[in-house]
């Protein structure tokens, strides 16, 4: 935020609502005590009882005793290799298919009788290529042409196949299977099952490789071979269903704890050196605390002991605005913003960890701080990043310096790349940066251990998500975070510096000669607020509307007249006074109808604050001579600048206009001319309620002379006033 944000105009407090009242810092220090309960409520440990997260190799400080009966809990990989090991214990099945044999013996008979029914070797070629897939000869075609050869084959296919496929055969591919596995299961009727050797087991091509024990001429035996081939099947047939529930009912007898703590069982004694198991049970302990949240176990103190340190920490940042960010924590609309930044991190926090993961790096924290940022300036962002970042890691479910430091780098990244946002594909750059934080983050760390670079890898993708998110995000929702807020971005900033805004557009052809007034004193402000730490953006586009009043009556305004007759010439002081002072009420009606920021209706109230109208004063007094003239109708109505930007408005409006009547702007004429007229708003108090120092004031005034020396060109010169030469720049710009 910038000092230009720090009230709203016309801002009108409630007594309870005054600064140092003791409901005013109630309502904003109760947002602080709701953060540090609904944290609590999130992420809550058991009784308040709480545990020193150790891993193996460190030293315990202090006995840690279990407060109950907890069970450690196996890892997902732990299961995952358990699983494995039992499914691998697991014995194939097969089902035994005796019916097989007679369908086999059926269709022997029925290939004979086929081949006996061809009348040709041609016609017996076909018949048993098209039914059963055998390539015969013309040779062996017909020799099966002989009745006597066919029977006997008959009788003897018969004999080898009821014989060796009813001691069991299974198919060559399933036999190539079983070679690593040294039993299988063999069901018969369905349900009764015997374990079988695979050594005894036997494959088609085997059972075919005995064909000699059957047929003695070995001169037809490729003939034999094909009809074997042709005839015989499996009867062993694996049962992949019942193989992979046999599996399933393995995997669920793995047990997901592999150790029990009683309640009051030492887990580690103090100044103990942490075995590997001592640091198993601890975190098997911490998620038991996790889990058991809710109970309090009437431990009150524990309970409360947790909400306080979650609102020390948040008091941190809360310090910051109320010390160094007045015009936030002044801002009760601001402040509501800000709580529900912290509060929606901590419920994304709540829900990344129970439904996606405990990573840190998926805390949101990198959302909250590029809004922040856009918003408030990178400095509060960064801080409130930091307490977000301590807050969050440090809780339970996280555990861990690790945690802290790697939502810490996420955030900070986040706010320190959108300082300068200025359009919205920036956020996307922003992305970029927050991943590679989170890499570099993730990679120190690890190297510390020597872990493997694979969970570094993990890390980057999961802040790379979460910066993506982050960025889509903020771009997606910030015009609805300023409007809860208040607060006026740079990007909204940008969008009302288009020259075809409607208001702009109309100041530049009905006011052409206060447009190019405009235009620019928004170059000498905005390079002055630069030179001084401002916000240059602010200024520029304060500076496009600090005179858009002037569209109601553009002609009674000296720049706009064109060398023409001026119509301050036929009227009285008095009502030339009035119009000129009313372009500043004017403007104000005109930025309420199109919608103006607070810190842009700023600009027009108070680029002329509460100075007298000097040239239209001194012709009252010249026409009424030693007559009484009421002064408060020659002042404009204010109020004074109250931000550096506005106060550097005002300077460069009264410098801007009074340095295009020097016939001769030579540098040191210039320099006599900007010193003089800052020193006049000086003496006339003009400044007292804006934060510029002396320094900056002289920096304002040689900022000034550096950019008019390059831009110098005249207006219409006025005769000189009564006044002197200050009250003959003020004339001239008043009217």
């Amino acid at each position: 935020m910038t000092s230009g944000q720090r009230r709203s105009l016309n801002l009108e407090l409630m007594p309870s609502q005054l600064p140092g009242t003791v409901a005013f810092h109630a309502t904003r220090w109760g947002l602080l005590l709701g953060l540090a309960l609904l944290t609590y409520l999130l992420f809550p440990v058991a009784g308040g009882f709480e545990t020193e997260m150790l891993e193996a190799g460190d030293v315990a400080s202090e006995e840690i005793i279990a407060p109950f009966d907890f069970y450690v809990a196996k890892s997902d990989a732990e299961i995952a290799a358990e699983a494995q090991r039992l499914e691998g214990s697991a014995l194939p099945v097969f089902d035994v298919r005796t019916d097989r044999v007679d369908s086999v013996l059926a269709d022997t008979d029925s290939l004979l009788a086929a081949l006996a029914r061809a009348r040709s070797p041609q016609e017996r070629i076909a018949v048993s290529a098209q039914t059963y897939g055998m390539s015969l000869t013309p040779e062996e075609a017909e020799h099966l042409d002989d009745e006597r050869s066919r029977n006997e084959y008959v009788r003897t296919l018969k004999r080898m196949l009821a014989r060796e496929l009813g001691r069991g055969v299974v198919s060559a591919q399933e036999a190539e299977q079983l070679r690593t596995r040294p039993y299988i299961r063999l069901r018969r009727n369905g349900s009764d099952m015997t374990v079988v050797s695979t050594d005894t087991i036997r494959s088609v091509p085997q059972i075919i490789d005995r064909r000699t024990e059957y047929f003695a001429d070995p001169s037809h035996d490729v003939l034999i071979t094909k009809l074997l081939y042709a005839l015989a099947e499996p009867t062993w047939v694996a049962n992949d269903s019942a193989y992979a529930a046999i599996r399933a009912e393995l995997r669920a007898t793995v047990s997901p704890y592999k150790d029990t703590v009683r309640a009051n069982e030492r887990i580690i004694d103090a100044n103990e050196l942490v075995s590997p198991a001592a640091a198993e049970r601890l975190y098997g302990l911490r998620q038991q605390l996790i889990e058991r949240g809710g109970e309090s176990e009437g431990r009150l103190a524990g309970i409360v002991g947790q909400v306080l340190m979650n609102a020390l920490l948040l008091a941190v940042f809360w310090v910051l605005l109320q010390l160094y960010r007045p015009m936030i924590y002044e801002n009760l609309r601001q402040m509501l913003l800000l709580a529900l930044l912290f509060a929606l991190v901590i419920v994304g926090a709540k829900v990344t960890s129970e439904f996606i993961s405990a990573a840190p790096e998926l805390i949101p924290i990198p959302f909250a701080a590029m809004l922040m940022t856009a918003m408030f300036r990178g400095r509060v962002a960064m801080v409130g990043a930091m307490v977000m970042a301590i807050l969050l890691g440090s809780q339970a479910v996280y555990s861990g310096v690790e945690s802290v430091i790697l939502a810490l780098f996420g955030g900070v990244a986040a706010a320190v790349s959108v300082r300068n946002v200025r359009r919205r594909d920036h956020f996307l750059l922003a992305a970029a940066v927050v991943a590679a934080a989170y890499v570099l983050a993730g990679l120190a760390l690890k190297l510390r251990v020597e872990a493997s670079l694979v969970e570094v890898g993990y890390i980057g993708i999961r802040g790379g998500l979460n910066a993506v998110a982050s960025a889509a995000l903020v771009s997606t929702l910030l015009p609805l975070f300023e409007w809860i807020g208040g607060v006026t971005t740079d990007l909204s900033l940008l969008e009302l510096s288009d020259p075809d805004r409607p208001l702009i557009r109309r100041l530049a052809i009905e006011a052409p000669g206060t447009y190019a007034h405009s235009i620019a004193m928004a170059n000498l402000c905005e390079a002055a607020c630069k030179a001084v730490g401002g916000h240059g953006l602010l200024a520029r586009v304060g500076c496009y509307y600090h005179d858009v009043g002037k569209v109601r009556k553009p002609q009674y305004f000296v720049e706009n007249q064109g060398g023409g007759a001026n119509p301050h010439d036929k009227l009285k002081p008095e009502v030339s006074a009035g119009i000129v002072r009313n372009h500043v009420r004017d403007g104000l009606q005109l930025a309420d109808e199109h919608n103006l920021p607070d810190v842009i209706k700023a600009f027009v109230a108070e680029h002329h604050g509460t100075m007298e109208i000097s040239y239209f004063l001194d012709r009252a007094r010249n026409r009424d001579g030693d007559g009484e003239v009421d002064a408060k109708e020659f002042r404009y109505p204010g109020p004074k600048p109250r931000s550096l930007e506005t106060a550097v408005a005002m300077l460069a409006d009264g410098v801007e206009a009074a340095v295009r009547v020097l016939d001769d702007p030579d540098p040191e004429r210039l320099r006599d001319v900007i010193g003089h007229l800052v020193k006049q708003r000086v003496d006339a108090g003009q400044l007292e309620d804006a934060p510029l120092t002396m320094a900056q004031l002289t920096m304002v005034r040689e900022e000034f002379a550096r950019v008019l020396g390059g831009t110098m060109h005249n207006r219409i010169d006025y005769p000189a006033t009564s006044g002197g030469i200050a009250a003959d720049w003020e004339a001239r710009s008043d009217a």
